[in-house]
């Protein structure tokens, strides 16, 4: 299986295609939240992505580009990015956050609904699924 670099356009197109292959049985996300990212210190291109996640569908809307009316918005490096998205580790996120690193502006109660687990136990199994794929694509 090819491994893509993190964020660059092949690893976005492939874990696009891994949460809408994995999420077809799905019940749709648990938490509805209008983010949008800015990753900072990206190794390539211009050195910032901005990004968004919509799930107020109830479906996983995760893109390049910014929404219009986010309801909160993330700035954080590429390497905590990475950390929490791919390596799965959300104590790296509170770490960066607690010292810094991480910049959120607007309704924090939704960024901290996001890192509750689902309650529903093939939610939660299926997560883990699309997060096992999305590690097994992304190159160290």
């Amino acid at each position: 299986m090819p491994k893509y670099q993190f964020l660059t356009d092949e690893w976005l197109e492939e874990a696009k295609k891994i949460r809408e292959d994995l999420s077809a049985d799905e019940s749709g996300t648990p938490h509805k939240v209008k983010m949008n990212q800015i990753v900072t210190e990206v190794p390539f291109g211009d050195g910032t992505i901005n990004a968004h996640m919509d799930t107020s569908s109830g479906e996983m809307d995760m893109d390049l580009g910014h929404l219009e009316d986010p309801e909160l918005t993330v700035t954080l490096d590429y390497a905590t990015a990475k950390a929490i998205l791919v390596d799965g580790n959300p104590q790296a996120g509170m770490q960066a956050f607690m010292a810094g690193k991480i910049k959120v502006e607007g309704d924090m109660t939704k960024l901290m609904a996001m890192q509750q687990a689902p309650a529903d136990p093939e939610a939660a199994a299926n997560a883990e699924k699309i997060a096992t794929a999305i590690k097994e694509i992304t190159a160290d």
